[in-house]
């Protein structure tokens, strides 16, 4: 096997009317491209979802916390390991392990910035605080080992100590629509139920931007890079990954809308070469008055040939919904992704 894998994950999706991801002024994100004015969701909101996603799919240990509460989770977790341990004293010793483990917490036990901790590290970091621990190497070492499924696929960046960043093994494009668009507005009112007679009319009245867009979304993930963190757990990553970004939607303004859809299109292509984003496809916005879908995934499907040919390899294999249902899709890249970590093993 060579050095290099990827899974590319491509994705069209029919969104109808909805405000799933707003900018600060609560207008639909947007992002001019080929020319034209596009439909914009960021990958944040998106990886956002998938991270919720994963809390439902996998096991506490798997999933990591992103929080600023470092000194309480630490006391809690100390509790749970030894319930002799009064709370005072918990959040003291917490608070030291922190210190020796190099991050500033200010008065109410609060760090400067959003930490992200897998559970291990977390236990790892109790564990060292009920000892007393003097060794900031030791706590250095609890903070580096052991990494969620989601922190070795998604990334941890520390700032203030750039040992304890863990690469993030997966990337995710910000969604662009296919076509052009213009964003609308919806004039509402809203009645007061207890306002009769002369009195009636609305009593809050106001409107709300929106958009209808097909998308197209795409994300890989470095297979290699994720098992150097994951190991035997990589597929399963992989996997994970796959089914989260395929299912998830950024819920902004969903009571409004109740604009949930699923992907109508989803392409998977395992590569040996580099990741390839196919938004190219899209430079020029489709157009017609026929809807998107159809002549978005010809214009795919016409510009994945171009790249094949001019530039990058064939994929080593290449999984279509329609050919086989998600379910279907997702274990068979396990399984590939499995057999090509085999090999390089040796196994």
């Amino acid at each position: 096997m060579k050095n290099n894998l990827y899974v590319d994950i491509h994705v069209l999706q029919n969104v109808p009317p909805s405000c799933i991801n707003r900018d600060d002024t609560g207008s639909p994100k947007t992002a001019k491209y080929g020319g034209a004015v596009r439909a914009r969701v960021s990958s944040q909101a998106w990886k956002h979802e998938m991270r919720t996603m994963f809390r439902e799919m996998l096991c506490e240990e798997e999933v990591g916390v992103r929080t600023k509460k470092i000194s309480q989770m630490i006391a809690n977790v100390m509790r749970e390991i030894d319930d002799s341990i009064e709370s005072e004293k918990a959040n003291t010793l917490a608070l030291n392990a922190l210190g020796n483990a190099g991050i500033k917490t200010d008065k109410e036990g609060l760090s400067s910035v959003l930490m992200f901790f897998s559970a291990a590290q977390a236990k790892a970091l109790a564990r060292l605080a009920i000892q007393q621990s003097k060794d900031k190497k030791e706590y250095q070492n609890a903070l580096k080992a052991a990494p969620s499924m989601d922190m070795a696929l998604f990334g941890r960046m520390v700032a203030a100590d750039p040992s304890l960043n863990f690469d993030a093994a997966a990337q995710v494009a910000h969604a662009i629509s296919t076509h052009a668009v213009h964003n609308e507005y919806d004039y509402f009112t809203a009645v007061d139920d207890l306002i009769r007679g002369e009195e009636s009319g609305a009593g809050h009245l106001g409107t709300v931007e929106f958009n209808s867009a097909t998308l197209y979304r795409y994300a890989t993930v470095n297979v290699i890079e994720l098992q150097k963190n994951l190991g035997t757990q990589t597929e399963e990553a992989v996997k994970c990954f796959a089914e989260a970004f395929i299912k998830t939607m950024p819920t902004g303004k969903q009571n409004t809308f109740a604009n949930r859809t699923l992907p109508d299109f989803v392409y998977i292509a395992l590569r040996t070469d580099q990741p390839v984003n196919l938004a190219g496809a899209f430079e020029k916005p489709v157009s017609g008055t026929n809807g998107y879908l159809e002549e978005s995934e010809k214009k795919f499907r016409e510009y994945a040939d171009t790249i094949y040919h001019k530039f990058a390899c064939e994929p080593e294999k290449v999984w279509e919904f329609g050919e086989m249902n998600i379910s279907q899709i997702l274990e068979e890249v396990k399984s590939a992704v499995r057999e090509k970590l085999s090999g390089s093993r040796g196994e």
